[in-house]
Order: C-alpha cells, then structure tokens, then sequence
C-alpha cells in the first residue's frame, strides 16, 4: 500500500519557514502589546471625554425630544420633535428676535473685532517693545466678564465717560443701554472690545511669519503702504485670519456672561440672545425640552457658519 503522507519539511527551507513565522507572530504580539499600553495611557482622556461630553450630549439629545421639568429623571416624558417644532411655531420668539438677535451680535463681533486687530496689530508690528503693546491689549481677556461688562455698564450711564465725551463735543446723552436701537450694539462694541486682544496676538504671529523679502521688492517697485498693504499684507494674512473670524463667530453666537451682566436681555427682547433664551428656559420657566431644542438648533447654526466661513477662504485660494 502506497503512503500518501507527505513526508515532514526537513532542512534549511523549513528553518526558515519557521523562523519567518515566529517572528511574524512576535510582532503582533508586540503590536498588540503596545496597542493595550497606548489605549491605557489613553483611558483617562477618553473616561473624561465620556463622562463630560457624550453623556451629556446623549442626555441633551433625549431631553430635546421630551418634556421635563427638571430633579426627576422619571417625569421625562418624550414627545418626538414637539421641542422643535414649538421654537419656529406662529407667535415664537426664537427665531425673531432671539436668533436674529444673535447672528446680529455675532457678526457685528466678528466686523469689529477683525477690523480693530488688523489695524492695531499692523501698528504694532512697525513699533518698539511690541511685547508690551501687546500685553497691554490682551489685559481685557484675562479680566473677568463680570468687571469688563459692570465697568462698560457706568461708563454707557447718561452721566457717565462716554456720554461725557458727547456732551464735550456738543452732542446729546444718549441711553445706549436703556434704549432698544443702541443696545445691541452698545453691547456688541463691549464684546469686540474685549476680543481683540486675543485676535491681535495671532495677527501679530501672522506678521511675523511674511517674508521680508516680500516687502522689499515692493518697496524696490515703488509700492505705497496702502499697495503693500492690501497687495502683500492682507493675502498673506489669510490663515490667520480665517482663525480669527472662526473663533470670534463661535465666541459671539455663545455669548451669554456679558449680555446678563450688561442688559439682562433687555430693554424688552432688544438684547436677547440664544444661551440667554437657554438659560431662561431650563433654569427660570423649568422646560428643560425646549432649552435643549434650541441648544441644537445653535449647535446648527454654529456648523453651517463655520463650514460657510472655510468654504469662503477656499474659494479665495486657500487651504484652510
């Protein structure tokens, strides 16, 4: 009878072989070893991000669709998209004037602010001891709201500095913070104000980083500063730029701390903002649905922006 058992692999070949497979099999225990190492080192910063962030979020998402009135997690009560639908509903505030509201103030943030830095920071950049200059703009960021927004406050009074400053020039008092048409912006030059520190630091990096040899040849070709300005400065500027605009958008559809200190949303619902309505609605009047609603029609609004505002800058020739 014939044997049909191949006969065992002996000699060099199968050495190898097995060589080749043991240390395939080591790596991947390696691997596996230093993936175990990687993701415990990593536990802590994932623990936090799920008990700080997607709980919370989860939780908020829930709430949106049901109607709770806070303290007793067994009276939520869903309703499907009723939230929603109660926000844009005839006779709601939400989208005129507490959205508009918003959007408002943020862009009028955003305008100043970006104006403000751009100009400040150019100046800077031609100056002596600019570590100075540029620690004594960014003081407002490192003050709380609470003083910037109560120190803004006298200072808008009829007998205070800056309507001491009209009356000086011949004007009128003017009730910036009691009258509904001056408010919002009343309020929006304060928050421009306490931003462009921050923006005039990055602008200042963005300067730094223009080759000189740039400004040069300009100046070889005769360019005047308002060519080389909006010709070299301006494009060059453009990242930074984009960081700014991002940010001070974000920071103004969430502001809340300055228009609770410096209006309380008022007069009547002339300064009356998305985070101000939240709050109102979860804390003062207990329907935690509807705040939550109106969280994630921000959170929207805040995406579409930001994804509108990179798309802008890409349109412009920049990867941003």
């Amino acid at each position: 009878m014939v044997n049909t058992l191949a006969p065992e692999t002996t000699g060099p070949a199968a050495h190898s072989s097995r060589t080749a497979a043991a240390a395939v099999d080591g790596r991947g225990r390696a691997r596996r070893r230093q993936t175990l190492v990687a993701y415990l080192f990593l536990a802590p910063t994932l623990l936090f991000f799920a008990v700080f962030l997607i709980l919370p979020l989860g939780f908020a998402l829930l709430l949106s669709m049901s109607r709770w009135t806070g303290f007793d997690l067994g009276d939520i009560d869903p309703v499907g998209l009723d939230n929603f639908a109660g926000l844009f509903a005839d006779g709601a505030t939400f989208l005129t004037p507490v959205l508009t509201n918003t959007l408002l103030f943020a862009l009028g943030t955003v305008a100043l602010a970006l104006a403000g830095s751009v100009l400040v920071a150019t100046c800077i950049d031609k100056l002596r001891f600019q570590g100075l200059w540029r620690t004594l703009y960014f003081l407002p960021i490192v003050t709380t709201v609470v003083a910037v927004g109560n120190v803004w406050k006298y200072m808008y009074e009829p007998g205070g500095l800056v309507n001491g400053v009209l009356n000086a020039l011949g004007l009128h008092s003017v009730a910036f913070l009691q009258d509904p048409d001056t408010a919002l912006p009343a309020v929006v030059v304060v928050q421009a104000w306490a931003s462009v520190g921050s923006a005039i630091l990055i602008l200042t990096a963005g300067l730094k980083a223009v080759p000189e040899s740039y400004y040069e040849a300009a100046a070889l070709d005769g360019a005047g500063p308002v060519t080389v300005f909006w010709k070299i400065t301006l494009p060059l500027l453009r990242p930074s730029l984009l960081f700014v605009c991002v940010t001070q958008f974000l920071t103004g559809l969430q502001s809340f701390a300055l228009i609770i200190v410096m209006t309380r949303g008022g007069p009547g619902d002339a300064t009356e903002v998305a985070a101000l309505e939240m709050y109102r609605q979860a804390f003062a009047y207990g329907d935690w649905g509807t705040a939550s609603a109106a969280a994630f029609v921000l959170f929207l609004v805040v995406l579409a922006v930001t994804l509108a505002q990179l798309w802008i800058f890409r349109r412009k020739g920049e990867d941003a």
